[in-house]
């Protein structure tokens, strides 16, 4: 841990801080995935997924009480591609799970990350550990006729990839641009608007008050939980090391998506799991 104590900025506080404000958002995240399936049945994904990011946005917008007016361009711009790069991980991710396994779409998806590590990074280890993380992907990628035939949902976990790179740059970014949560407060409008005509139609067609009431609940594991814990953690280290230190996303996608929705892994999966592990640690120490 001794290299990314060096990125702390201002004595804002230990390293353990922030690295656990990612470990929380993360389980957050794969809690909120697993538990949509059932929802998503119902009301659509981008019906369930226009539900948790409107609900997301009007509680930051509660708490957070942004002063629209005093914002100059460079935030509004700053804002607006946040809230973009969330539309576009969140939107293709939700997409991408309705077909192929939790783990495989994570493992998919972290390619964003690993691309930031790798092209922020610096040092004898920027190309090892995103390599060993790469081989680690696709081992936890590999599931028989799945990987072969669903297309669609692949297509749409790289989808989710460029989202989140994206979005690890913009949400430094708007932290640096922003007070406290009112950059992310903001961001969420833009996200919520994108939202709106893709998910408008599923969300009139499968409305139901029960349904509706949880897939609302369902905002606070994700996003509006998970993305405030990241604001504030990429306030406290660098864009590099957040990435790298999102290569357990994978592991941990692969553990819920087993635990809550019975998805098996095979050994070349749990190999896989190992690997992303191994390489997160290299990069962190």
């Amino acid at each position: 841990m001794s290299a990314i104590r060096h990125e702390q900025t201002g004595g804002h506080g230990h390293i353990l801080v922030p690295v656990s404000f990612c470990l929380a958002a993360m389980v957050s995240i794969q809690l909120a995935a697993a538990l949509s399936k059932p929802v998503m049945a119902q009301l659509g994904v981008f019906g369930t997924s226009l539900v948790r990011l409107s609900f997301a946005a009007l509680i930051l917008l509660i708490i957070v009480r942004p002063s629209f007016l005093r914002y100059d361009r460079s935030q509004w711009y700053a804002a607006f591609g946040l809230g973009v790069t969330m539309a576009i991980m969140t939107l293709c991710f939700f997409s991408a799970i309705e077909t192929i396994p939790l783990g495989m779409a994570v493992a998919i998806e972290f390619l964003g990350p690993l691309l930031v590590a790798t092209i922020y990074g610096s040092g004898r280890l920027r190309f090892i550990c995103p390599l060993i993380a790469a081989f680690g992907v696709a081992c936890l990628s590999a599931s028989g006729d799945i990987w072969a035939n669903d297309w669609k949902g692949m297509l749409f976990a790289f989808g989710a990839a460029f989202g989140w790179g994206g979005y690890i740059i913009f949400m430094k970014h708007a932290g640096q641009k922003f007070q406290g949560l009112e950059g992310l407060a903001v961001s969420m409008i833009f996200t919520a608007l994108i939202a709106l005509p893709l998910g408008a139609q599923e969300l009139y067609s499968g409305f139901t008050p029960d349904i509706f009431l949880i897939a609302a609940l369902l905002a606070i594991l994700s996003p509006l939980v998970p993305y405030a814990l990241e604001f504030f953690a990429l306030r406290r280290m660098k864009t590099s090391s957040f990435g790298i230190l999102l290569s357990l996303e994978p592991a941990l996608g692969a553990t819920i998506g087993f635990i809550i929705l019975g998805q098996t892994l095979t050994f070349v999966q749990l190999t896989g799991i190992a690997l992303v592990i191994i390489a997160s640690i290299i990069s962190t120490r």
